[in-house]
């Protein structure tokens, strides 16, 4: 039986008991508890719904081993699902398949790999979700309605067995769904009455700035996700925005992201308007299925409705 200690030996192999670093984003706290030629020890703490993963790379040979100290874990391996909990652990080496998993409750796991990864919870990251988030406070959202968006969606994309590599890539598009609403004037997002022809033509650029700012990040998942975003308001009649799109053409999280986004939209406080019931908003959706959405993404959405 192996221990794991949760502290730190530094070079002079002295006991520590913080962490050498610690990155917190939403839902996820990562502490480097130790390294050494390029082995790295990381204390990960996950949020219950939070999310998490495991991508091959071309050239990354690390073995990397993960052991659950505390809670419960849902795994995602292609369409199956595999639960860990309290004492349960992987290993791999090298990765040769994208894992997800989800915390079914609060959880904590060891994370150790043979090369270096602590770097990519980046610091810019970690402010582009605080962007994200400002962004909706000043949209007339509340603080965690990109959270709301991000774990719905998820519901919905794991009902219709998007492949993990799908999921991974629909919770960063979700989360950062209206990040490009940064760069349009605070009097248009915040105008109370119904908007100009000129100012609902500057608001629709959104989408592609949300693009840009992912594609300027440089990271490959976000890049993917910029996709997502820019087609989020794209409709399924092709009258959307803003390439107007049409049907399959639309990426599948792009749909799901615009049920679940314009649901929460509909049963939220506005700054022109009071919210709507949640029977009245279901009923929208109803009605705009194959019109607005993908009919296929409003059964699955509806069906989460009705057994939640």
């Amino acid at each position: 039986m192996y221990k794991i200690l949760l502290g730190v030996f530094n070079m002079s192999n002295h006991y520590e008991n913080s962490p050498i670093d610690t990155v917190i984003l939403k839902g996820l706290k990562a502490s480097l508890l130790g390294f050494k030629d390029g082995t790295e020890v990381i204390k990960h703490e996950l949020k219950e719904g939070q999310s998490w993963g495991i991508t091959p790379e071309e050239g990354w040979e690390a073995l990397e081993f993960m052991y659950i100290t505390k809670g419960k874990m849902t795994c995602q391996k292609d369409k199956s699902f595999i639960i860990l909990q309290t004492g349960d652990y992987l290993s791999l080496c090298p990765v040769k398949e994208f894992l997800f998993f989800i915390a079914d409750e609060d959880t904590e796991f060891i994370y150790v790999t043979s090369q270096p990864v602590f770097y990519r919870y980046s610091e810019s990251l970690g402010k582009l979700m605080d962007l994200a988030v400002d962004v909706e406070k000043k949209d007339g959202y509340t603080a965690d309605h990109c959270e709301r968006i991000m774990k719905l969606s998820m519901k919905v994309g794991s009902e219709m067995n998007l492949s993990n590599h799908e999921m991974y890539v629909l919770n960063c598009a979700s989360f950062f769904h209206d990040v490009g609403k940064i760069k349009i004037p605070l009097e248009i997002l915040n105008k109370s009455t119904k908007l100009s022809d000129s100012d609902w033509n500057v608001l629709k650029r959104h989408a592609t700035y949300g693009k840009d700012i992912l594609d300027e990040t440089g990271n490959p998942f976000l890049i993917e996700a910029g996709k997502i975003v820019e087609q989020h308001h794209e409709r399924w009649d092709g009258k959307g925005y803003p390439k107007g799109l049409k049907g399959d053409e639309i990426d599948i999280s792009a749909a799901i992201i615009s049920v679940v986004d314009s649901y929460d939209a509909m049963t939220t406080d506005r700054i022109y308007r009071k919210r709507l019931s949640k029977e009245i908003a279901i009923q929208e959706i109803k009605n705009n299925s194959e019109k607005m959405y993908n009919p296929k993404v409003v059964e699955i959405f509806l069906g989460l409705y009705q057994n939640n």
